[in-house]
């Protein structure tokens, strides 16, 4: 017998695994494991700043604040379907914008911060919502670049198309 046609069902077997593992991580839930202490302090944060303006946000079990001013129509995506958004990025603290789009942005929902992971699908396309992102679930201690600092609790205005 050829001892090519031996390995055949390994590298079978091995593609199976990876594929199967691939879509088992596609089906989950964002990560949500974080310092508590660190999301107790985002939220309480959160929480004084929206009250200071006024702001009645919704409360996702995760402690993300959100507000959706339109919930749009069709299916909600999921981690793993591609997104489609314009989007502005503020920081919470002094209101600067370190982030924009106004034309529309193509994204793997999966690969984004867990902020948007949690709040992108609570709304269908052609939905507008307003997140509140603790820091533990935007770019935590380390931060990105100069625009965010450490530890930076994010609003985000998206409209998904």
């Amino acid at each position: 017998m050829n001892k090519k046609f031996l390995y055949l069902p390994i590298v079978i077997l091995f593609f199976s695994i990876s594929l199967n593992s691939c879509k088992d991580s596609c089906d989950s839930e964002p990560d949500l494991r974080v310092s508590e202490s660190q999301l107790a302090a985002d939220i309480a944060a959160i929480d004084a700043y929206l009250a200071n303006n006024n702001i009645d946000a919704q409360i996702h079990p995760s402690g993300l604040r959100y507000v959706i001013s339109r919930e749009g129509s069709g299916s909600n995506p999921d981690l793993c379907d591609q997104v489609a958004v314009t989007y502005e990025g503020r920081l919470m603290s002094n209101g600067n914008t370190f982030d924009g789009r106004e034309t529309p942005i193509s994204f793997d929902l999966g690969n984004l911060i867990v902020g948007w992971q949690i709040g992108i699908p609570l709304i269908k396309p052609g939905g507008r919502i307003t997140l509140y992102i603790p820091s533990v679930y935007g770019y935590g201690t380390i931060g990105q670049g100069q625009d965010i600092p450490p530890n930076a609790n994010l609003i985000f205005e998206i409209l998904l198309f």
